[in-house]
């Protein structure tokens, strides 16, 4: 029997689950991404270090959700572009129509890339995302102007 040190990550798992919940629900799924030399997005899109990316059926062709990499050919600006994302580098995955979704800590090996990891991210604590009601005429909080619901991270 593996022991927890033994075991492969959650990462991939949690990432392809909600993927799977997005589209079984008719919602686009979107994955953050903490952008390093490893990452192979289009630069000319990276804010701050981040990019985020649609990961929906319509948006990608052959993807590829594997368990040491997300993989796809996506377009930007009308130009066909081959993305390569190591799941390590994922730092959310969530719907853009609600918000709802997933945050998770950044591993070792991310963190000495970036910023010091909270000590949460130590533990393996997974830090949920916030979600955003959907617009019901409520006095619930909604997303910023611009109709985008906005991911929040939690530190």
């Amino acid at each position: 029997m593996l022991d927890a040190a033994d075991s492969s990550s959650t990462r991939p798992y949690l990432i392809r689950a909600i993927y799977e919940w997005c589209t079984d629900n008719g919602l686009t799924p979107f994955i953050a991404v903490l952008v390093d030399e490893t990452v192979r997005v289009p630069n000319e899109y990276v804010k701050d270090g981040e990019i985020v990316l649609n990961i929906s059926f319509d948006a990608t062709s052959s993807l590829n959700m594997g368990n040491e990499y997300i993989e796809f050919k996506g377009r930007f600006g009308g130009v066909a572009r081959d993305i390569f994302v190591p799941v390590d580098r994922v730092v959310a995955i969530y719907a853009r129509e609600n918000g709802q979704g997933m945050a998770f800590p950044m591993l070792a090996s991310s963190a000495a890339a970036a910023e010091p990891a909270p000590s949460e991210s130590k533990t393996g604590v997974l830090t949920p995302v916030i979600s955003v009601p959907p617009e019901n005429g409520s006095d619930a909080p909604r997303p910023p102007s611009g109709g985008k619901p906005s991911l929040t991270r939690i530190k």
